[in-house]
């Protein structure tokens, strides 16, 4: 295949931007919002540095080719033709998968078949409901576009995080509100409701130059354009000691001890501290200001709504009371609950999915 290519970082929609912003300070070249992601021209070495480097993409998709076919037999007979063994080795299993909208072909069981049927016959790779590698068809207004799905697991699975409690903050949410309340590593990081710890592992690693992706494996390894020598080099960041330290309370033990073993497991031990301790006792660490950043209990799922307007109250009153000159950033499906905080927040973010409910992001500065 000729490159550049297409390549699509997935996104929560609602946090498109925020993604767009870290794939352009990361250096990747013109990247442009679309619904659900990101998209910008590159090669294979950006695939992989993508899956590598970026803490707010989901998934990496490498666009990879296509063609218009109208009715099965000429998809048979165009995916026959397709270069496959540019791409794919005859000795990984790939699964196929298809979605179709607005096209003559409008079976998409019919088509996976024909796909599927195509790669096996002609290259010779296994075709498997299990395998790692995904190539995803998708057939719009009778234009097949094929990609392929270089990350495998979700991105948000960085390797080391094994404890999760109730409703855990994926690691790809956190970085990306991270970066919509500016945080860039050069300041504490306080979470005072931090279940198994997320945000202030998350904020750890950004601190210290850590890669997401460099306790994984990812499903680009399968492929024919996969260099092992090259991708090593990319593992190896510069890293360094962060100035600060990232502090995690929760009122809850196992809470606790579940933020401190993904800690150690992550590598960021020696510059976070997780303490059993409920809002009321909270005090802001010795130093400078820096971000708060919660995602407390909207009620939904976990608590009481009624019983959470005390909870919100309080962390709002011990913002303004000790935490003067501090951003502080909360993620809540409820503006009701951010209200009750007694906080000047601006305008909420735009609505992003999480859990099923639609949260947004709440921002001020406490003056």
């Amino acid at each position: 295949m000729e490159t550049p290519f297409e390549i699509f970082l997935a996104a929560p929609p609602g946090l498109e931007s925020v993604l767009r912003a870290e794939a352009a300070e990361a250096g990747f070249l013109a990247p442009v919002v679309v619904p659900g992601g990101v998209t910008f021209q590159g090669d294979w070495p950006d695939v992989w540095r993508a899956n590598l480097q970026l803490r707010g993409a989901g998934r990496v998709l490498a666009r990879i080719g296509g063609f218009r076919a109208f009715h099965l037999a000429q998809l048979d007979k165009r995916a026959r033709k397709f270069p496959w063994g540019e791409l794919l080795r005859a000795d990984a299993p790939i699964k196929v998968e298809v979605t179709s909208r607005k096209s003559k072909i409008y079976h998409a069981g019919a088509a996976t078949q024909r796909i599927a049927r195509a790669i096996t016959e002609t290259l010779g790779a296994e075709v498997s409901a299990d395998a790692e590698l995904r190539l995803l068809a998708r057939i719009e207004d009778d234009l097949v576009t094929f990609s392929i799905d270089s990350s495998g697991e979700a991105l948000h699975k960085r390797g080391h995080k094994e404890a999760v409690g109730k409703a855990p903050m994926r690691e790809t949410l956190a970085a990306l509100f991270l970066r919509a309340c500016g945080y860039d590593g050069s300041e504490p990081v306080v979470d005072p409701m931090c279940g198994s710890g997320t945000f202030v592992i998350e904020a750890a690693e950004i601190a210290a130059g850590l890669l997401p992706g460099r306790s994984r494996h990812f499903a680009f390894e399968h492929l024919r354009t996969f260099d092992a020598e090259k991708v090593a080099a990319l593992r190896t960041a510069t890293q360094r000691s962060p100035t600060h330290r990232f502090h995690g309370f929760d009122r809850d033990d196992g809470a606790i001890r579940m933020s401190q073993k993904n800690a150690e497991r992550a590598g960021v031990a020696d510059w976070t501290q997780f303490t059993r301790q409920p809002i009321s006792d909270l005090t802001p660490p010795e130093g400078p200001p820096g971000l708060v950043i919660v995602n407390p209990p909207y009620g939904a799922r976990i608590g009481n709504k009624k019983l959470l307007y005390g909870l919100y109250g309080a962390f709002g009153q011990v913002m303004k009371v000790r935490f003067a000159g501090w951003r502080v950033g909360l993620v809540t499906s409820e503006t009701g609950l951010a209200r009750a905080t007694g906080l000047p927040f601006g305008p909420p973010s735009a609505p992003v999915s999480f859990g099923g409910l639609k949260v947004r992001l709440h921002q001020t500065k406490v003056l």
